[in-house]
């Protein structure tokens, strides 16, 4: 099978996939990334290829019956036009593939239309030295299939940028040719936050009763009743993501430490993500638009306690500038064990300094 998977690098190690998700490779050729993308998802996952040759598809799908994979498929389509629905796959990736295609924004508006909220690109390609010139791209492209349509870096940037994806990075790797250089591409497609309102409310407690049952995530068993957690909560820093459907995905909000003056600019927070759509940058964007939102009003330290058991919830604030201050021992019981916690703080660059 190594014959019919040839590339310029590993996107598999690029795109760092998770257990559950669902990944998407495009011109999956004979299958390999596809079979080892499977086994990395588990059972939970799904791996799709997508392939433009019956000749191609059907090696696919001998190679996955012969590696004993349930949890695979191939279809038949172009990158430019991918059959799948909207918000669909948690990762794409591609083995130098894209560099093939001669409609590149429409192969990377494809890209951010399956992907999910928080979904992200790992993909690895071709792409020509900016010196390249047109007459040289004319006068090689027969030689070298891919160097007529290979994209500088600066045009991939562009291009993944108008077709809506964030957070791009495209790191060039080694040569492969004359001009020609093989490069890793990552990228995000934007969660989308919005105020919280009271028409959010079912789903918001939904998704703190389900953070409240791992056990991990509060000493409270049992998520109160609106009008409640309405009151406990300041109004002007309440946020919610949403998928495309406008379904709720997340939430994150802020209280008042201390109703004393000296304590004004200080908030205690949370932030809760569906279970469903964890691993997807939903927490993240959540704290990044919480950040904003509490300094725009001129509140210079968020803060929060944690189990030291929750090490996602740990490194999701450990990227998102907060520091751990020190531990409080013993602090209560939950199900009647004695249970620590961590203090995490972030102190505004721009506010109080």
């Amino acid at each position: 099978m190594t014959a019919t998977s040839l590339g310029c690098g590993n996107p598999l190690a690029v795109a760092e996939l998770k257990p559950g998700e669902t990944v998407l490779d495009l011109g999956s050729g004979g299958g390999l990334d596809v079979l080892l993308s499977a086994r990395r998802v588990g059972p939970g996952g799904r791996a799709i290829g997508l392939d433009m040759t019956d000749d191609m598809l059907t090696l696919a799908r001998r190679n996955a019956e012969q590696a004993g994979v349930t949890n695979a498929e191939f279809l038949k389509g172009t990158i430019e036009q991918i059959p799948l629905p909207d918000a669909s796959v948690d990762v794409v990736i591609s083995n130098c593939v894209i560099a093939l295609s001669s409609d590149k924004p429409a192969v990377f508006g494809e890209i951010a239309r399956v992907l999910r909220p928080g979904g992200r690109l790992g993909i690895t390609d071709i792409l020509a030295d900016d010196s390249l010139t047109d007459a040289e791209r004319a006068a090689r492209a027969g030689a070298v299939e891919c160097l007529g349509g290979a994209l500088t870096a600066d045009r991939y940037r562009t291009l993944l940028h108008d077709a809506g994806l964030s957070g791009v990075d495209v790191q060039l790797t080694h040569e492969t040719g004359d001009k020609l250089h093989s490069a890793i591409i990552r990228a995000t497609k934007p969660v989308r936050v919005v105020a919280m309102t009271d028409n959010h409310a079912d789903q918001v407690l939904a998704i703190y009763q389900a953070g409240l049952d791992t056990g991990q995530a509060s000493f409270e068993t049992t998520a109160p009743a609106w009008e409640a957690w309405d009151a406990a909560h300041l109004p002007e820093h309440r946020l919610v993501a949403l998928d495309p459907a406008g379904r709720v995905i997340g939430w994150a909000a802020a209280s008042a430490v201390s109703s004393r003056c000296v304590y004004a600019g200080v908030v205690e927070h949370s932030v809760y993500v569906d279970p469903a759509a964890q691993g997807r940058g939903v927490g993240q964007a959540l704290l990044a638009a919480l950040i904003d939102s509490t300094e725009d009003a001129g509140i210079w330290t968020i803060q929060s306690g944690v189990f030291p058991e929750n090490t996602a919830s740990r490194e999701l604030h450990r990227r998102a500038g907060f520091r751990e201050i020190g531990v409080r021992e013993r602090v209560g019981q939950h199900h009647g064990v004695w249970r620590d916690v961590v203090m995490i703080e972030r102190r505004s660059s721009r506010v109080g300094s």
